[in-house]
């Protein structure tokens, strides 16, 4: 799948990279898609809990020798 914006938060530890990928989805237009990269274990956690409460839709997380790559689609 493709994305429109990718925003690195390898070496971040929680809370960063959900309060990154909020402040670089408001800057997004809606449908759009943020591929986030991650290496905080608490991001598998931290993430879809993000998009729930923040309304934005987790299209997929992958786990490649450490290193976490979400999808998410803006909604709001």
């Amino acid at each position: 799948m493709d994305w429109d914006v990718e925003l690195d938060t390898i070496g971040l530890l929680c809370p960063l990279p959900v309060l990154k990928a909020r402040k670089k989805l408001i800057s997004m237009e809606n449908g759009e898609v943020l591929r986030m990269l991650a290496d905080d274990p608490a991001s598998v956690i931290d993430v879809p809990h993000f998009c729930v409460e923040a309304g934005h839709v987790l299209l997929s997380h992958e786990v490649k020798n450490g290193q976490l790559s979400f999808l998410i689609r803006k909604l709001t």
